[in-house]
């Protein structure tokens, strides 16, 4: 049996930010997976939530995929064309595997994801966090994904086995639910309905008092659409898979950045959009 391994906390100018539990205790259900929760900012306020009732498999802030050739490593149920959400036993695991560099603002870490007995995916994740203002700092987390199977295989979504509006699969961060929805936008849009399935080079989420600012920050990431939701739930993610399924040869590898800003207190359009910028250096 491995040894439990206590989980690593990540620092901004001294202050601790974000707890990354790496070997997880959970039901296969739920996918297991390695995950930032809980993330807050710089004054304290919790921005992520952890196992809440309306999504048990929402897992703080991670990377997670509903369909890797069949296999779910979201969670829960899974979207059947023609058929509707089934409970399947298809779940797989993100195991860590070992920290190649491990230092309080950051970690590079190596993971397979495993599904039916065998590895689908190696994974080289690294996170990293930086001050940016007094009120702010940014959270930078790459992925790259490596097909470690002898044949080809593919990233799906909901939205591509059928279910319109469902491309969630990637990067996703899952925010608190306060008694009012938060506030969605991006640099010319307002609103659910207007950023969910688009592309923008950010988007900005704000709580009762604090705003997270998700930035792609390679020209494929932001290739990506937005998955959004404010009104059932609060949560961000990328769309690897939005249209059709997102193929990945033998030895191929996927790879995808985003930088989120964490502030504190509601921010403005233009004060999100210079956060924003400054966090990805353009």
């Amino acid at each position: 049996m491995t040894a439990p391994e206590a989980p690593l906390v990540l620092r901004v100018a001294g202050r601790p930010v974000g707890r990354y539990v790496v070997r997880p205790e959970l039901p296969a259900r739920l996918s297991p997976r390695p995950h930032l929760h809980p993330v807050t900012t710089l004054s304290g306020t919790a921005v992520t939530e952890l196992a809440p009732a309306d999504h048990p498999h929402h897992l703080g802030v991670g990377v997670a995929v509903p369909d890797v050739e069949g296999h779910n490593f979201w969670g829960g149920r899974t979207y059947v064309r023609g058929r509707g959400p089934a409970e399947l036993d298809n779940h797989g695991v993100q195991r860590h595997g070992s920290f190649p560099l491990r230092d309080p603002d950051g970690f590079v870490e190596e993971l397979r994801w495993a599904a039916a007995g065998g590895g689908l995916l190696d994974e080289r994740r690294t996170v990293a966090a930086a001050a940016l203002t007094g009120t702010a700092w940014a959270l930078d987390l790459t992925f790259s994904l490596t097909n470690v199977t002898p044949g080809p295989l593919s990233i799906g979504s909901p939205a591509t086995n059928g279910r319109p509006g469902a491309a969630y699969g990637g990067f996703f961060w899952r925010a608190p639910k306060e008694s009012a929805a938060p506030r969605v936008f991006t640099a010319d849009a307002d609103g659910e309905a207007e950023v969910h399935g688009r592309r923008a080079d950010w988007l900005a989420l704000v709580g009762a008092g604090w705003t997270l600012v998700f930035a792609g920050a390679t020209d494929t990431t932001r290739r990506d659409p937005w998955f959004v939701r404010t009104a059932e739930y609060p949560g961000v993610g990328s769309s690897l898979a939005s249209v059709e399924r997102l193929p990945i040869p033998p030895g191929g590898t996927v790879v995808r950045r985003i930088v989120t800003v964490v502030a504190d207190g509601r921010l403005g359009r233009d004060e999100a959009a210079a956060l924003a910028r400054k966090a990805v250096g353009r």
